[in-house]
């Protein structure tokens, strides 16, 4: 690791913000610490990941949802002290790690179908016990 990098792990590490792993497709719930005067408040954005840029404490990604039939996107910093939390609320099963073509789509077609936890076969689980 060059001292860069070393520098921003060491970064990272000391915000100890704890962002859940979370994909492309998937749908998240982001609380953003908004401040209107003096008064602060928490706002929730709820959309799906359509893209991520992994760069270190630069790393950010962009979440879209539609708003009064409106496509909306808006791009996060991962690491920004005006992100709350970040929960996952639902996983999606996409192909691509950029899903720029929903833009594109509406309706039904702009559907991400669920990734369902893997099932675990039975036979296969007693023979590793035994």
């Amino acid at each position: 690791m060059n001292l860069i990098q070393t520098l921003e792990a060491e970064e990272i590490a000391r915000l100890g913000k704890t962002i859940p792993e979370f994909a492309p497709g998937d749908t998240v719930i982001v609380s953003v610490n908004v401040v209107e005067g003096s008064r602060k408040r928490v706002q929730a954005y709820e959309g799906v990941v359509i893209a991520k840029r992994n760069r270190g404490i630069n790393s950010a990604f962009t979440v879209r949802k539609i708003s009064s039939g409106e496509g909306v996107e808006r791009t996060f910093q991962t690491y920004s002290p005006l992100i709350a939390k970040v929960e996952v609320k639902r996983r999606g099963d996409v192909r691509r790690a950029k899903l720029y073509y929903l833009r594109q789509r509406s309706g039904k077609s702009a559907r991400i179908k669920e990734k369902l936890p893997q099932r675990v076969n039975k036979t296969a689980v007693a023979a590793t016990a035994a």
